[in-house]
């Protein structure tokens, strides 16, 4: 990555970061009970019969009520798991968020070892975190490509989430990015 281009995103994240610090607890509680209703009512959703969720740090949309939906309604369930071996992320199917889920790498939760693995390429949607998002479907991460390296594999639908104050002009990207289908926020889905 060039010089500038690694600034441009740097400078980014930290614009976001700043943005996403004056959201209450309590506006993002109720902004992600939010999307989640919006998240239901759209195709994306209601078609998909294996999802990929992520477990939501503290400053991301909290998806989680709809992994128990999900896993009530039938649908495949799985998580991002971290393979040490590879430096890399993979999809592995839950049954059970009480039992199935771990604290696992850099403090995420993630699916326990018994978990099988699922294959990427079988994940009917993908629900996708970051720091930043434009209008286009491109997505800034937080600097370590984990998410475009999974991305290159998934076939299915491929949604950003985020906060409306996530939401860009334009994101600097780099070749190896991946462009999303589509972004939810608490106010719209954006098709890109």
């Amino acid at each position: 990555m060039n010089e500038s281009l690694a600034k441009a995103k740097s400078a980014l994240r930290d614009s976001i970061r700043a943005r996403l610090n004056t959201i209450s607890p309590e506006k993002r509680a109720a902004e992600s009970v939010q999307l989640c209703a919006l998240f239901k009512a759209t195709r994306h959703w209601q078609t998909a019969n294996a999802v990929l969720f992520f477990a939501p740090l503290p400053d991301e949309p909290d998806l989680w009520p709809l992994l128990t939906t999900a896993l009530a309604l039938g649908k495949t369930v799985a998580l991002p798991r971290f393979d040490s071996v590879t430096k890399d992320y993979r999809a592995a199917r839950i049954l059970n968020p009480a039992t199935d889920v771990t604290t696992g790498a850099f403090g995420i939760r993630e699916p326990v070892g018994h978990c099988p693995e699922l294959p990427l390429n079988r994940l009917d949607l993908v629900l996708v975190p970051g720091v930043a998002f434009d209008a286009q479907g491109w997505r800034l991460g937080r600097g370590k490509a984990f998410y475009d390296r999974l991305l290159t594999q998934v076939r299915g639908t491929t949604c950003g989430v985020a906060f409306d104050e996530q939401i860009v002009e334009a994101i600097p990207r780099e070749p190896h990015d991946v462009r999303l289908t589509c972004i939810l926020t608490p106010t719209r889905l954006i098709e890109t």
